[in-house]
């Protein structure tokens, strides 16, 4: 997998997110395992309360290929939700299967105390940090006090 690639086009995904005070700006991408991209997606992208995890997920027609599938997130995907509390993007890597997880920035707790990469890897999934991507993922989040 090219992780520099693809967490470089979900930090571009990231710049693409309306603006607001209660919530980050993450970008997000899918890439099956002969390196194509299945789905990507940024919050707010098509709903004012939407996660980017979650906008990409929905976007994948066949959920067989997550299966051997790598989720980029400029964020550590959420354990908590103020929003959908029965929606963690969390959870809805592990329910679909997603073996493989890169991040860029481990969320801080401005909203909520975030468990979710502890969560992926207790579920098994391999979750690798890219800490090199952290400022850039963070400047998609000037807008907030962090």
């Amino acid at each position: 997998m090219d992780d520099h690639r693809w967490m470089s086009h979900a930090i571009g995904l990231a710049h693409r997110c309306p603006a607001s005070t209660s919530a980050f700006s993450v970008g997000a991408v899918i890439v099956d395992p002969d390196g194509r991209e299945l789905a990507g997606g940024w919050s707010r992208d098509s709903d004012p309360r939407v996660h980017a995890e979650e906008s990409a997920l929905v976007r994948v027609g066949d959920r067989a290929r997550l299966r051997g599938a790598t989720m980029y997130s400029t964020l550590e995907p959420c354990s908590k939700r103020a929003s959908r509390p029965h929606a963690t993007c969390a959870g809805l890597i592990i329910a679909a299967g997603i073996p493989r997880v890169v991040i860029a920035w481990r969320e801080p707790d401005l909203f909520v105390t975030c468990e979710g990469v502890a969560l992926l890897i207790a579920a098994g999934i391999e979750v690798v940090e890219l800490p090199e991507f952290a400022a850039a993922a963070r400047a998609a989040n000037a807008h907030l006090a962090l």
